[in-house]
């Protein structure tokens, strides 16, 4: 377990590094990368579903995101794309098109429907943490004195 770990704390950075992240935030988004690994590990040693699994993690690495986004004055996206790519499912995507290029069909299309679940379930662990944060922390709009 935690060989992952580490080995998504270095792959964060790469990454990172990669997407040209400014370099006083590429540990910081090493850091979140972590988490979600952190977070995934463990929800998968408990026993829970790869699916949930994923989806705490995207939501623990979407509030990290949040979070120093407005500690660090800068955009969300700058933690929150790196910080992802350990919990992409990059596997099951290769092995859905070795499926189809193999003409092994039922498996490409099992594969395939594990990979757009997994990275849905991502996207909705994001959208659910960006809708709360949009809500607690919208601008307020003070009454014009008439």
């Amino acid at each position: 377990m935690m060989v992952k770990i580490i080995s998504a704390l270095f792959a964060t950075i790469f990454i990172a590094i990669l997407f040209q992240v400014r370099r006083e935030h590429v540990l910081l988004t090493a850091l979140g990368g972590g988490l979600g690994s952190l977070i995934n590990e463990l929800s998968m040693a408990l026993g829970l579903s790869s699916f949930f699994a994923v989806f705490l993690a995207s939501i623990a690495i979407a509030a990290y995101s949040e979070i120093m986004a407005r500690v660090r004055k800068t955009t969300v996206t700058t933690f929150l794309i790196s910080a992802l790519f350990p919990l992409v499912p990059g596997a099951g995507m290769y092995y859905t098109m070795l499926g189809i290029v193999n003409n092994e069909l039922d498996q490409a299309l099992t594969m395939g429907v594990t990979t757009l679940s997994t990275a849905a379930l991502m996207a909705l662990g994001i959208l659910f943490v960006s809708t709360l944060a949009r809500l607690l922390f919208r601008p307020r709009i003070l009454p014009k004195n008439r």
